[in-house]
């Protein structure tokens, strides 16, 4: 087994629980003061376009590293009819939240991109067991509503990706049941056997059901029988479903579910060369449809591994060890949780090509990872906005919802203001709301320029803002005390050094050492994030630094963005850098 066998096995017994059926027991946009501006001296990022240029300003980077997306779960986030679940309509009645479309103003998040859980028709309330991939679930709308919201997101700049589970569908699908039944056209559209040859699945579950004389594989859940993708009809019928939703429809791309379980080769079920030469063919197919179509994979396993997808099967590939390195760190108040695995990642993927985040539908929720430490969200927030990676935020996370297991409360409604419904529903939440959300909501937070949501806004917009976090280069730097953590971001036309006290007491004695960087001669330094005033550094001969301190102290749980450079910029940054 490779690196970090402990969080792979804990990560696949979340995915498992999270991927289990469970039963399911309009409000106007929410308002809110806007954040401060930021520092003048910042690049302001074109408002975004969703028909990316087809040659990349970054050699080996392309549209979606210019993105911050935001992960939506449509039954949680606004309900438009009062039936308590939420539905596209009330998803397009709060883009303006999400992104207004006016690069100018402050007071939205500023995300470019929208990952929506599945919206097709199953059974669940998840949705991950799908009974017809071109139809969207009645819950939820028509096809009409989604046409409405893609437009609206496109018209704001906001790219929408799909979520598409291509391993399994529901035991509901008619697919399943006519392959169930013998129909000869469906009979090996599903993995049947009369007696299995291996008796459990990857994590020790059961994977094998009997229906009648025969037994179906499902290695998630008996409700969710996988799909035989062996089979060439199978595979054209997935093709049938990309090119409608790409072509026919317009979407930007997919999330795509659970890859590393596609084909199975005997016991081997998962990160099989079948399944990687599936993967291979079906990228094929989807650029040939469009070539900008986007693609992140969901292979919950090491950082080697999930590397592995990344480039001519998925787009880019989510990383797991990086998500819990983040949080750890700031758990653990140690540079060492995170400095590890991102020096892993930034070796095993192209630049940038991978999904950063903190936490997902499948795992406790942030705050309560963190202990309910509003500042240590904080650093967790600048930890993964000033990432290579491409930044996906789960919903809620900017507001520091709470969520702890079972599966329904880590995707609970989410709470606009501080109402009895939290202004999600004029009826009854179809899941009861979390706890402090009287506190932990849009409004109340909006109107706190210190608060959580606003650290947010403020790291989204300064992403937008300056290509080197997008798309620059990432430089280690050596940190002590170990609460300490820093680097740098270079990019052709600014350095900017991000420098982090993980830890809840202040630091003074602290030194930053650059052994060999892009800098010459005397560089200015000034402050796009943070409060304070900074001092230069000395250049070393190599273009680095010595034991550098840009401040005197740093705070508890305190972030700063420096740029490091020739300009003439001010070293004091706005009052929106409290954070």
């Amino acid at each position: 087994m490779t690196k970090h066998t402990w969080l792979v096995s804990l990560g696949i017994l979340w995915f498992l629980v999270g991927c289990r059926p469970q039963p399911t027991p309009a409000a106007p946009p929410a308002t809110a003061t806007p954040a401060p501006a930021l520092a003048a001296t910042a690049t302001p990022m074109p408002a975004a376009t969703v028909a990316p240029a087809a040659t990349p300003a970054v050699p080996g980077m392309s549209w979606w590293n210019d993105r911050v997306f935001y992960e939506v779960f449509v039954r949680s986030f606004q309900d438009s009819n009062g039936d308590g679940i939420g539905d596209l309509q009330g998803l397009i009645s709060r883009l303006d939240y999400l992104n207004d479309g006016d690069p100018a103003t402050t007071g939205d998040l500023g995300v470019t991109g929208i990952w929506l859980m599945p919206i097709f028709a199953s059974p669940s309330y998840h949705g991950y067991d799908v009974t017809d991939y071109m139809t969207i679930n009645p819950e939820y709308g028509t096809l009409d509503d989604f046409k409405q919201l893609l437009a609206e997101a496109h018209k704001r700049g906001i790219a929408v990706i799909l979520d598409l589970p291509l391993n399994h569908t529901s035991n509901q699908h008619p697919w399943f049941q006519a392959s169930a039944a013998g129909d000869p056209t469906y009979a090996d559209w599903y993995v049947w056997t009369k007696e299995p040859t291996f008796t459990s699945g990857p994590w020790g579950e059961q994977v094998w059901y009997k229906l009648g004389d025969r037994y179906y594989y499902g290695v998630f859940w008996e409700g969710m029988p996988d799909l035989n993708l062996r089979n060439p009809e199978v595979t054209a019928a997935l093709q049938d479903v990309a090119r409608y939703w790409i072509k026919d429809v317009g979407v930007d791309g997919f999330r795509l579910d659970g890859v590393r379980h596609l084909v199975e080769e005997g016991a081997v079920q998962e990160n099989t060369p079948s399944t990687h030469a599936w993967l291979r063919d079906f990228h094929t197919f989807y650029k040939s449809l469009d070539p900008h179509a986007f693609t992140v994979g969901e292979a919950w396993t090491t950082s080697d591994e999930a590397s592995q997808y990344v480039g001519d099967q998925a787009d880019i590939a989510f990383e797991f060890d990086l998500a819990q390195g983040m949080v750890n760190a700031v758990r653990e108040q140690s540079s060492g949780p995170v400095a590890i695995p991102q020096s892993l990642v930034n070796k095993d993927y192209p630049p940038g090509q991978y999904g950063a985040f903190l936490t997902n539908h499948d795992q406790n929720r942030v705050m309560d990872q963190v202990g309910n430490d509003v500042g240590a969200a904080k650093v967790a927030a600048t930890l993964l906005l000033t990432n290579p990676g491409v930044p996906f935020i789960y919903y809620g996370e900017e507001i520091g919802m709470e969520g702890q297991k079972p599966d329904e409360d880590i995707r609970r409604p989410m709470p606009w203001d501080a109402s009895a419904t939290a202004g999600f529903t004029t009826g009854q939440p179809w899941r009861p709301l979390g706890p402090g959300h009287d506190k932990a909501n849009v409004v109340s937070e909006g109107l706190d320029p210190a608060s959580l949501l606003n650290h947010y806004r403020a790291l989204v917009q300064l992403r937008n803002q300056h290509p080197a976090l997008r798309t620059g280069e990432m430089l280690k730097v050596t940190s002590q005390p170990s609460p300490v953590y820093a680097f740098l971001r270079h990019a052709p036309d600014e350095t900017l050094l991000v420098l982090t006290n993980l830890g809840d007491k202040a630091v003074d004695d602290y030194g930053l050492t650059l052994a060999q960087g892009p800098l010459a001669g005397t560089p200015a330094a000034g402050l796009v994030f943070g409060e304070g005033q900074v001092t230069p550094p000395a250049v070393n001969a190599a273009g680095g630094f010595d034991n550098y301190r840009p401040l005197p102290s740093l705070p508890p749980r305190s972030s700063y963005v420096i740029r490091l450079g020739p300009e003439n910029v001010s070293q004091t940054a706005p009052s929106l850098a409290r954070r």
